[in-house]
């Protein structure tokens, strides 16, 4: 009879898995065949060799959902799946670029994910302009929790929003972010570092993401980044990732406005008026260029 259980993915390195199965146990596992692919957050069914301690991944089970970006020729790959929220963090320090913060939201929002805006680095002397970027996410409904990682200010609170969820937090290279992560997973993070160490395989630069779970939710990590790309959505979906154009666009004259050059377009009526920040608006166009630009390098590649 084959040993068969299910399991999550918290670690995933190529064709080399951390599976954490139901019974608790964390067990290494390979994956069977080439076409089979997984991420941290995946719900498999893993399978035993006969006479043998080694685990086989034999099926991936259906996502609710997959956070995805997009390589410089318009490839998707996937990052994590199975999240309830992005937890996008920025700092006053290095300089934020708020088009990358969009253009995570906008990747969330084409997956049907929640997001937040955590604000780390709080106990710095910090002078308003560096944090004037926020002021184009205002009007949004978007949580932006201000935390320390080293002081500890604000952790509490950002708990209770992370409470039974598992959230990934994701951001710019030097906002603070794996501080952040220690902060919040304390001596479970060490343990799964030692637990990766021990298995053989140890953290590797490629790794898609890693869950950590604490009593109070789960943690997924990723790399820190220079830039992000949404996946490829059909231009008219572009404007699902910036919820008060889609609002808007619901009073243009044609239901397949893009709000570029189109006559009676109520979405740049309402960046006239000031109803849209201007900021925001311009970040749309650039994703629309950006989106337009991979589609086409998609194709002739393919």
């Amino acid at each position: 009879m084959v040993d068969s259980k299910p399991g999550t993915v918290i670690e995933s390195y190529g064709r080399r898995v951390l599976v954490e199965a139901a019974d608790g146990q964390t067990l290494p596992c390979k994956l069977k065949g080439r076409k089979l692919t997984v991420v941290a957050g995946d719900e498999v069914q893993i399978e035993r060799g006969h006479g043998s301690d080694d685990w086989t991944v034999v099926e991936r089970l259906p996502r609710r959902n997959a956070l995805s970006r997009s390589d410089s020729r318009g490839a998707e790959e996937t990052i994590a799946a199975n999240l309830d929220q992005l937890c996008v963090v920025v700092a006053p320090r290095p300089p934020c670029d708020p088009f990358i913060i969009d253009r995570y939201l906008a990747g969330a929002a084409f997956a049907g994910i929640g997001s937040l805006l955590i604000v780390n680095k709080v106990d710095l002397s910090i002078e308003k302009a560096e944090l004037s970027f926020l002021e184009s996410f205002a009007g949004l409904d978007l949580p932006t929790p201000q935390v320390s990682a080293r002081t500890g200010h604000g952790l509490e609170a950002l708990k209770e929003m992370l409470s039974g969820k598992r959230s990934m937090l994701a951001g710019q290279s030097g906002v603070g972010k794996s501080s952040l992560l220690n902060a919040l997973a304390g001596e479970q993070a060490r343990a799964t570092a030692s637990l990766s160490a021990s298995s053989g395989e140890g953290r590797h630069t490629t790794v898609s993401s890693a869950i950590l779970r604490m009593p109070w939710g789960e943690l997924a990590d990723s790399p820190g980044v220079r830039d992000y790309a949404p996946p490829v959505v059909p231009l008219r979906y572009v404007q699902a990732g910036f919820s008060e154009i889609a609002d808007r666009a619901l009073e243009c004259r044609f239901l397949d406005c893009l709000h570029y050059q189109e006559p009676q377009c109520a979405v740049r009526e309402a960046v006239e008026a000031g109803r849209i920040h201007a900021r925001r608006y311009e970040s749309y166009r650039r994703l629309l260029n950006l989106t337009r630009d991979l589609e086409e390098r998609r194709g002739w590649r393919s």
